[in-house]
């Protein structure tokens, strides 16, 4: 076993996907903690979510590898190019599920696990294999992927809780813009991988750009509540304010213009806000 094969294992989990999920995790941990903070207790949920989010990005890559072989940005990866065998991703994705739901059973609560079930449930039994069918497949990936900042809520609350649903709703929200302007920059991959996502089947990108608008919008308003809920201060408001303004003025830009351009511009604004939204967010908890 060499070096290239552990890199390719290491490809299956989606690595850039798993670090900013884990991070979300880390920031809801912290947002959530009601006592004193336990680091072992806190590495054992972010293990347990890594372990979770690895499993799937693996599995989803075995479901998805004749997709994968014709995607410009994707038949580089182990699976088209016959680097890893589908045994081997199916083998590895099922032991990391089966590990970090039991880990966050056992070590962190019961609540955390079931939302890790839950993940596991919308992203690889609803959202993979909608992608072939439907471009309402970006709204249910959406679901599993604002569910990070929850588990790392109910991870450190121990329960459900309006606070913790505000963090899911600002990551569902952020997605859906984030992956249209994914989605416009590679249209023509998505289209010769034969899937309905919706900058294929919204040519002039009418649709597209009103779904865009419609979530940057409501982006905006939602990404407030945290302070007028009394979980951040006046730094998380302020900054949020002005990033969720500098995000829509983009999304506008994009309906008005509908070029790859300034998809491109939509894209690099979406990765620059949500971890500066992160940072603002830690940056008021720290007084505690």
């Amino acid at each position: 076993m060499n070096r290239q094969f552990w890199s390719d294992l290491l490809t299956l989990t989606k690595p850039r996907i798993c670090v900013l999920a884990l991070a979300m995790t880390a920031l809801g941990y912290c947002v959530g903690l009601r006592t004193p903070f336990h680091l072992g207790h806190f590495l054992i949920s972010i293990f347990g979510t890594a372990l979770v989010g690895a499993g799937c990005g693996a599995i989803n890559q075995w479901m998805e590898r004749d997709i994968d072989a014709l995607m410009h940005r994707t038949r580089e990866r182990p699976l088209p190019t016959g680097r890893l065998s589908g045994r081997t991703a199916l083998i590895m994705g099922f032991s990391c599920l089966t590990v970090g739901t039991l880990v966050l059973w056992a070590f962190v609560n019961g609540i955390t696990a079931v939302l890790g079930i839950v993940t596991f449930l919308t992203y690889l039994v609803a959202y993979t294999p909608m992608k072939r069918t439907s471009s309402l497949s970006t709204l249910m990936g959406a679901i599993p992927g604002a569910m990070p900042p929850l588990m790392g809520w109910t991870a450190s609350f121990g329960a459900l809780a309006p606070e913790g649903w505000v963090l899911f709703a600002i990551l569902f929200l952020w997605q859906v813009p984030h992956f249209l302007a994914i989605a416009w920059m590679y249209r023509e991959d998505y289209a010769r991988a034969g899937l309905p996502i919706l900058s294929v089947v919204d040519m002039e990108g009418g649709k597209t750009s009103k779904q865009v608008l419609l979530y940057s919008s409501v982006l905006l308003p939602l990404s407030l509540l945290p302070t007028l809920m009394g979980v951040t201060g006046q730094i998380y408001f302020f900054g949020a304010l002005l990033l969720g303004v500098w995000f829509f003025i983009v999304s506008v830009y994009l309906a008005i213009f509908r070029t790859k351009v300034y998809a491109r511009k939509l894209f690099f604004v979406s990765i620059i806000y949500l971890p500066l939204l992160g940072i603002l967010m830690a940056a008021d908890l720290l007084p505690r």
